[in-house]
């Protein structure tokens, strides 16, 4: 625990090569993709790092089906799915940065962990 307290402090002062890792950590951020689908397919949803909806696709089929609640509940489905999954790619990419800067395996940065 001390060593791991003394990593961060050292790298605390050095405050430059911080702000370059988390300016890199952002841009591979919007690099990020994950898909989320529900309903065997039939709403598919795209998002990136940057907590964005990019697609959201939505089969003829679900539309004939005339069922607005299941359409509904199948994109909120596709939509937290997607999500989850470019959460735990971001998690990663943190865990990436951590290590680029010197930290122990499975510290993370502060405020940065999902």
């Amino acid at each position: 625990m001390l060593k791991e307290l003394g990593q961060l402090i050292s790298l605390m002062r050095n405050p430059t090569k911080i702000q370059e890792e988390m300016q890199k950590y952002q841009e591979r951020l919007g690099q990020l993709f994950a898909e989320g689908d529900a309903g065997a397919g039939m709403v598919k949803v795209k998002v990136n790092g940057r907590m964005e909806v990019v697609s959201c696709t939505i089969s003829e089929e679900a539309f004939k089906s005339g069922d607005r609640e299941l359409l509904e509940d199948l994109i909120r489905s596709a939509v937290n799915q997607a999500f989850q999954r470019v959460k735990q790619l971001m998690n990663e990419e943190t865990g990436k940065v951590a290590s680029t800067l010197g930290l122990p395996a499975g510290m993370g940065l502060p405020g940065l962990n999902l």
